[in-house]
């Protein structure tokens, strides 16, 4: 193992910059001559725009500009798209209704943008909007989920019949249905995948410039890939992509949020070339709140068919999933390929049938959340495993060790044509059992008891598609200083990339560490990037540093042979050094670098041939005070397989963060709207409650590798992991301690007052 290499748990070189304030946000940009943008924001869910007024606000103090849809629209820009489209379940089109960054007719949800303005000071900007005037005829609005597609829910596009945007399914009916005719035992839970509100540490922001003279525009942002976004942007600008530049440089959370294109990013862009200056909008949280993409909202119907002996014998899901009032980026992928297609979880089910329909809501555009898709599949499976466990009185561990894929069974085909490369679930899930000290815990129970809690103990297993989709590519470049740097398309979003991606190179170059400079965010520096996103960064990105690694010691052979007057096959490459066996012939790779004039260069793009499958087993074990609802964590148990790891505390990072993203779905975060007006009551932290460091505990965490067959460092993603498993083992562990109260389910999230209620009314 290298000193610096693979396997080792090296503390974040990034850590150094970010602790001495030398981070790089977007709010840390400014360039002379820099104006600022106010959105103005709709103040109702669901509206016809009657007038807008702004003559008054143009002569406001400090105003360079104010601007409509209709501005937009004479300027040639064009609709922001979505990303991904499906059919009908009868092979008809889904409903793609045109948005514009700037509300035009109607307003479809509280925050919907109306009008931009521009000033020398973002308050000046602020003051003027003050002084716009808005004539909307308030319309009936529509927000639930679960009604928005009845025959009576307020219509959101007259294109989309009762509010349906899709109506999709997956699987072989027919095999299900024979399945359960032909059950002994079937089982059935309804359940809610609630809303959730991203908020990563730092607010979405810009700075956009456009050069008049180049005819070029650049954007400045807090994204997750700039390639995907320059080309997203060029399309609505309509202008060609080696007309935009994308920068980001460094990132306080993303989460999937900070994937898409947002109408701030065009408005900004718009007003830059208009105004012939740098223009800079960064969000205040309210506007967060109101204006980013949201996660989850689903809700599902969900049958379990079984046989004597506790066989899985086939499953039905029946699943309304939100988009909000707009299409997102890649809204529709997310509760359909991305995640009903991982309703197999970890067990041997022959056949599933899902019918996902989506629905149009006076809410913010749903789109990917950590996770996108696998937490809100994982939940349901898991649910109705425990269920089952219940019902069939086999527990939760016997039920999962008669379903579970063996690792002998791998590959192994799901019935939603998913092929798991490798795995050992049953294992997992011992392993994480014994550290949990499972069979003792009816002991621990009755303690609680005598101290006035309810102690409750609940398991879930998990297994997630990610890694897949295109290529990603890596530019390495041996400097003839010695020094390597690295061109990848991956996007660091506080996630360690910098140090995973140097222990990469320096476990095949054996380079030293701070010989290592890592080149991410620029789309005129970098030639082509996939982003992040779905735990993809690492077992994309690293296989392409890998390959074009092998790439620069190939190269550097023939450099080598060539110094010594050999051939290239006569050459080794041993702990950073060109060699010839039993010869006193050798050079480091840093001082043939340094002879040669010319930079060494290696490119290469790595497409994955299919999905790493990470899978796990989450352990949780809580209290909850029966005279105030108050949860506790008492102990928190992980056994996780992510294949080869790269580097042991990146990975425990990032498992911990997951947790705590669950947790919050699982206890805190509730988004809450008015049912008559469509206002958003839950719109600042005030009413919103995401974790903080007393919530959770100490997280014991072992790995059980079972190496990824699909890339060439067999490794699978971890990021969005924590974030799956931890919803279901949370609530699975709350309905166990409830037992005596006879509940078998209790809806996310399972707030303080929820649980007090439920034990005050039994």
């Amino acid at each position: 193992m290298k000193k610096f290499g693979i396997g080792q748990p090296i503390l974040r070189k990034e850590d150094i910059r970010f602790i001495t304030g030398k981070g790089l946000y977007t709010g840390d940009i400014t360039f002379e001559n820099q104006s600022y943008m106010y959105v103005l924001r709709s103040n109702v869910a669901h509206g016809r725009i009657i007038n807008i007024d702004i003559e008054k606000a143009k002569k406001g103090e400090g105003v360079i500009n104010i601007f409509l849809a209709q501005d937009l629209e004479k300027a040639g820009i064009d609709a922001l798209g979505t990303n991904f489209k499906t059919k009908n379940k009868d092979g008809s089109e889904m409903i793609t209704p045109k948005r514009i960054a700037i509300a035009k007719d109607k307003v479809r949800h509280v925050g919907d943008p109306v009008a931009v303005v521009i000033a020398e000071s973002v308050e000046l900007a602020k003051n003027a909007s003050e002084m716009i005037v808005v004539d909307i005829e308030e319309l009936p609005s529509n927000t639930i989920t679960s009604e928005a597609h009845k025959s009576n829910s307020p219509i959101i596009w007259e294109e989309a019949k009762n509010n349906m945007c899709f109506d999709w399914d997956m699987g072989d009916k027919n095999k299900v249905e024979e399945a359960f005719s032909k059950a002994d035992k079937i089982i059935e839970l309804d359940l809610t995948n609630n809303r959730i509100v991203p908020n990563p540490m730092e607010t979405r922001g810009v700075v956009a410039c456009y050069d008049p003279k180049e005819e070029k525009y650049e954007l400045r942002c807090s994204s997750q890939g700039v390639h995907s976004l320059r080309t997203r942007i060029s399309e609505v600008m309509g202008i060609e992509e080696k007309k935009m530049r994308v920068i980001t440089t460094d990132v306080g959370g993303g989460f999937g949020m900070k994937i898409f294109n947002f109408p701030e990013y065009i408005c900004a862009l718009f007003a830059s070339k208009l105004t012939e200056r740098p223009v800079k909008w960064i969000a205040e949280r309210s506007e967060s709140f109101l204006s980013d993409t949201h996660g989850r909202d689903h809700v599902t119907t969900a049958k379990l068919a079984l046989n004597n002996e506790g066989i899985f014998l086939g499953l039905k899901v029946y699943t309304i999933a939100n988009m909000g009032a707009y299409l997102s980026n890649f809204a529709i992928f997310i509760p359909t390929l991305a995640g009903t297609a991982m309703l197999a979880g970890c067990y041997k089910t022959p056949a599933i049938y899902a019918n996902v329909i989506g629905v149009f809501t006076n809410t913010p555009a749903i789109d990917a959340y950590r996770g996108a898709g696998r937490p809100e599949a994982a939940f349901v499976i898991e649910r109705m495993v425990d269920k089952a466990a219940k019902e069939t009185g086999l527990g939760p561990l016997e039920i999962r060790r008669r379903n579970l894929i063996k690792p002998e069974e791998m590959p192994y085909k799901t019935a939603l044509n998913h092929t798991y490369d490798s795995g050992d679930f049953i294992n997992n899930m011992e392993i994480a059992a014994k550290k949990a000290n499972w069979d003792s815990f009816n002991d621990r129970r009755k303690k609680s008891l005598q101290n006035g809690k309810l102690r409750g103990i609940g398991l879930s297993t998990y297994i997630e598609a990610c890694s897949g989709g295109g290529p990603e590519e890596a530019t390495i470049i041996l400097e003839n200083t010695g020094e390597v740097t690295v061109h990848i398309g991956s996007q660091s979003n506080g996630q360690g990339h910098e140090t995973a991606f140097t222990q990469i190179i320096c476990e095949f170059l054996d380079v030293h560490p701070e010989k290592v400079k890592i080149i991410q965010g620029d789309s005129d520096i970098i030639s082509f990037g996939s982003g992040t996103g779905g735990s993809r960064s690492i077992p994309v990105g690293g296989a392409a540093i890998q390959v074009a690694s092998e790439d620069i010691i190939s190269q550097g052979k023939k450099l080598a042979a060539k110094k010594f007057g050999v051939e290239s096959n006569d050459i080794l490459f041993e702990e950073g050094i060109f060699l010839v066996e039993g010869k006193n012939l050798n050079i480091s790779i840093e001082d043939l670098a340094k002879e040669n004039p010319e930079p060494i260069i290696a490119s290469h793009q790595w497409t994955p041939p299919n999905f790493t499958f990470p899978n796990g087993c989450h352990i949780c074990e809580l209290e909850v005070d029966k005279e105030t609802g108050k949860v506790k964590i008492l102990k928190y148990t992980v056994v996780d397989d992510f294949g080869l790891v790269i580097n042991p505390n990146l990975l425990a990072g990032q498992v911990q963060g997951g947790i705590a993203q669950g947790l919050g779905q699982a206890l805190l975060e509730n988004t809450v709207y008015d049912q008559d007006n469509g206002q958003l009551l839950s719109g600042s932290f005030m009413d919103y409650a995401i974790p903080r460091a007393d919530d959770l505990t100490n997280i014991d965490i072992e790995w059980n590798m079972a190496p990824c067959k699909t890339n060439p460092l067999k490794i699978k993603g971890a990021g969005e992991a924590g974030a799956i498993g931890a919803p279901p083992a949370i609530i699975n562990a709350l309905v166990n301690a409830l037992t005596e109260y006879n509940i078998d389910h209790i809806e996310m999230p399972a707030t303080a007052n929820k649980l007090w209620s439920i034990l005050k009314s039994n």
